[in-house]
């Protein structure tokens, strides 16, 4: 894979797809396998985490023999998302030992990257920035050589992270969400690249759900000369050129040799992308006739769960994911899905789409809950 940069403010060079570390296979010479791998397919940033699991470890060991000097190493940490001890803080002295001890998990002397991770709220980030916060932990790190580039994960607010982007003069790079059904970051992520730091996206194929067979999403597929859905995906990710690599969670070969695969073929032209937005667009929820979670049809005499199992209907005949919508409607709690609707259309009468809920109720009693018990 062809080589691009990792924003402007970090210097080092990365390829279109790399490898996160948190789904890799239980058995850890198959991990350490799988691993080495990937970075023999050319996979060179690592993205693993003190919070996955042994997935520090394995990589120490698969980091070994060379394979260390190939790669691009991050890992992450935030009392927010996982506490190891119950005085852990948001601040210098408990990031300080976090970082030692991935040092110690990863055996190695220096950390590429060690960034604060998932900053969801303006909160967590005030904590992170203020003085003697996470990163000034992390430049503390950085001055005493063991760490060399510093940034954040997030799943806050597009506003507020454009705010961010404006003041982060600490931050290189940037890991996003961004994918066909959720392009929610986009602002933000253009917004990082005019500023120099490295965007990374994590979920590209949307956690498995653009990895699962859909009609509708194979037909656009092969409209624009995409082999398959998963190639679809990830070829529209790195056409937008404010986005500089993804992240895919390897469990197999497979998943190495496809993301590789994806990220060779050429970016998709300026037709190509208006035919794809076309269709994403007319699969809004506003634009396509279907719920948009107000949650004004609330509470229904009956319980049912009416914006919860909207979406199941959304994702079953928007975007085809038939599998993902029977899924998540058989987590629905029994009392709460279609089959206890009566008609009584109280609801209707509330609703902001004027949305023929009990027809849709009975529809999703059909066509979700007949077929939750079905192979998959």
């Amino acid at each position: 894979m062809e080589l691009r940069d990792l924003g402007r403010r970090s210097g080092l060079r990365v390829p279109p797809a790399n490898m996160g570390g948190m789904r890799l296979p239980r058995d850890t010479q198959d991990a350490i396998d799988l691993i080495r791998y990937a970075i023999d397919a050319g996979m060179r940033y690592i993205d693993t985490s003190r919070g996955y699991g042994e997935s520090e470890w394995i990589f120490g060991k698969a980091l070994r023999d060379g394979y260390r000097e190939r790669v691009i190493l991050s890992t992450k940490s935030s009392p927010w998302i996982i506490k190891l001890r119950p005085d852990d803080q948001p601040d210098a002295t408990t990031v300080r030992r976090r970082i030692e001890e991935s040092l110690r998990r990863l055996d190695v002397e220096c950390l590429d990257y060690y960034q604060v991770w998932n900053i969801e709220s303006r909160e967590h980030y005030e904590q992170a920035t203020r003085p003697n916060g996470m990163v000034d932990g992390i430049l503390k790190a950085i001055e005493d050589g063991l760490v060399r580039r510093t940034g954040f994960t997030t799943h806050d607010s597009v506003e507020n992270l454009q705010d961010y982007i404006r003041e982060a003069d600490w931050c290189d790079i940037i890991l996003f969400t961004y994918n066909l059904l959720n392009r929610e970051y986009a602002p933000a992520i253009e917004a990082a690249a005019k500023q120099g730091i490295g965007t990374l996206i994590m979920n590209p194929v949307g956690g498995g759900r653009l990895a699962q067979d859909s009609p509708v999403l194979l037909d656009l597929a092969r409209k624009v000369g995409a082999a398959d859905v998963p190639e679809l995906a990830i070829r529209y990710i790195l056409s937008n050129p404010a986005v500089t690599t993804v992240i895919s969670g390897i469990s197999k070969p497979a998943d190495v040799d496809r993301t590789v695969a994806a990220a060779e073929k050429p970016c998709f032209d300026a037709e190509q992308m208006r035919e794809i937005e076309a269709f994403l667009s007319a699969r809004t929820p506003e634009s396509g006739g279907f719920c948009t979670g107000c949650e004004y049809c609330l509470p229904c005499p009956q319980g049912v769960d009416i914006p919860a199992v909207m979406k199941c209907i959304y994702n079953a005949r928007a975007w085809g994911l038939h599998r993902q919508a029977r899924r998540e409607y058989g987590k629905i709690e029994a009392g709460k899905r279609a089959e206890a609707c009566t008609a009584c259309r109280l609801c209707e009468a509330k609703c902001t789409q004027n949305l023929p809920i009990a027809e849709e109720m009975k529809w999703a009693a059909a066509h979700l809950a007949e077929a939750e018990n079905q192979p998959r």
